[in-house]
């Protein structure tokens, strides 16, 4: 199904009896058409944090919690945001025996809809601990250059570094920004950047990420454009992209893709989040 036929941007009523059919698939395919010649070099995955979520004991009773839900990037589908909202919001009011009722019945509708095996881990509501950053901050660099949309050009090699030099680093930058491709609504982010191979330029990584600032791209959509743009104009050994993008409607949501599965981080909730 198409986006346009989604409910985001259009005015709803909140449901208040469980409708599993009110979550909106969206194919991954037609947005990796651009580099789909690197699409089966990275693995990775999407983690959502879903902080509106209660349903009703066996005896009535609401219960409350935070879900870190994880939908693998191999899925033919990724999942609309404001249908996943809804749905959750189904659930308020409907009885569940036990909380592993409540969470096999989740894991069965998300992973009906995004064809693929989808886990959702719950937390106390105040368990859910707020990690600080690591790696090298961008942010007070000067960008080497500007662009108003994505641009791979932007993204260059360290001209001083030897030829042969190969580092490890992992670098991030809070100035992700981009916009829902249906609403318009700006989406902001912590991107990280774990990388191994020639030294890149760092102020050149810099602009490229700014360079966002006015694309319109769903989370997931940029964070893989954002590897395959620093896949083919840098040529890594090893490459993470993850992003952790700011809370909203109740949800956040964190595409990580990776160059191979050892490199996979476990997921974190940023200050902003």
């Amino acid at each position: 199904m198409t986006v346009e036929l989604s409910l985001l941007g259009k005015d709803t009523v909140y449901p208040t009896e469980y409708q599993p059919d009110i979550l909106f698939p969206i194919a991954r395919a037609t947005a990796r058409e651009q580099y789909k010649n690197i699409v089966g070099i990275y693995q990775g995955q999407d983690w959502w944090h879903i902080f509106e979520v209660s349903w009703l004991n066996q005896h009535a009773v609401p219960q409350v919690a935070i879900a870190r839900m994880s939908l693998p990037a191999s899925s033919p589908n990724l999942i609309e945001s404001k249908s996943l909202k809804l749905y959750f919001n189904s659930l308020n009011f409907t009885r569940f025996n036990s909380q592993a009722d409540f969470i096999a019945t989740v894991e069965q509708d998300l992973s009906r809809a995004a064809e693929a095996k989808v886990t959702i881990e719950l937390f106390q509501v105040d368990d859910l601990a707020i990690s600080q950053p690591q790696g090298i901050c961008l942010d007070q660099l000067q960008p080497a250059g500007f662009s108003t949309h994505p641009d791979a050009s932007l993204l260059k090699l360290d001209q001083e570094a030897q030829d042969e030099q190969i580092e490890e680093i992992q670098l991030y930058s809070h100035l992700l920004r981009s916009n829902c491709p249906v609403t318009g609504q700006p989406d902001w982010g912590t991107v990280f950047i774990r990388y191994q191979g020639k030294k890149p330029c760092y102020p050149s990584i810099l602009a490229y990420i700014i360079s966002y600032r006015q694309h319109n791209g769903f989370h997931e959509q940029c964070v893989e454009q954002i590897y395959a743009d620093i896949w083919q104009k840098l040529s890594p050994r090893q490459l993470m992209v993850y992003a952790t993008y700011t809370r909203r409607g109740g949800l956040d949501i964190n595409p990580c893709r990776v160059s191979d599965p050892s490199w996979m981080p476990t997921p974190i909730r940023l200050a902003r989040q």
